[in-house]
């Protein structure tokens, strides 16, 4: 894939597949269509780099400069056939090559004995609290844009409200296990889990 592929560029191609957009009307149509779950539009610089980067391989051209005086001059994007082609060849891998991410919750997961079980308890406790939360808040945007908008529309946030529905029972199964001390571990076991990976040496 190109090097400018990622979920922030596909998004701005496939918007510019509708029509064409200035920077501000590609940001406002991914809040307005809850696209902001699934891809970070919270630093605007990203979104007019990523932008820069896609004009400069020829993907989006410039269609015009708008000026007004309520108005910064804005500029207006609009795909190419190239982009056109880019999008199409992004969104077929996205959607059929499982690729290895790291987020950040395995990553803690993995160094869970630098704490004690109880603290281990207390926080993923309250992880589990706001993912209840989270799942509320989904349940009831899906109960909302039910009516009158195809499935197709919203399927990312279903895919998102499984994961969640998901993680949630699985954390609570951890919370259950630390609870009844099923899974429990010492300061010494830590310790020695420490010394099993060995000293450091030098190069």
């Amino acid at each position: 894939m190109s090097t400018s592929a990622s979920p922030l560029a596909l998004t701005v191609l496939a918007l510019l597949h509708y029509k064409p957009l200035h920077p501000y009307g590609v940001q406002r149509l991914i809040k307005q269509w809850g696209k902001d779950q699934v891809v970070n539009v919270s630093q605007r610089a990203s979104l007019y780099r990523t932008i820069d980067r896609l004009h400069a391989e020829g993907l989006i051209s410039v269609r015009e400069t708008g000026r007004d005086h309520a108005y910064p001059e804005r500029t207006v994007y609009e795909l190419t056939d190239a982009g056109r082609q880019a999008a199409r060849q992004w969104l077929e891998q996205m959607l059929a090559l499982p690729k290895q991410e790291y987020p950040r919750f395995p990553m803690a997961l993995s160094h869970l004995m630098m704490i004690t079980p109880l603290e281990a308890l207390r926080v993923l406790e309250r992880r589990a609290d706001l993912l209840a939360q989270t799942l509320a808040g989904m349940e009831a945007g899906l109960t909302a844009q039910a009516d009158g908008l195809p499935r197709v529309s919203n399927l990312e946030t279903e895919y998102l409200h499984a994961v969640t529905v998901a993680e949630e029972r699985w954390v609570r199964s951890v919370i259950d296990d630390l609870r009844t001390g099923r899974l429990a571990w010492s300061a010494e076991e830590a310790a020695a889990f420490d010394q099993a990976a060995g000293p450091e040496t030098g190069a």
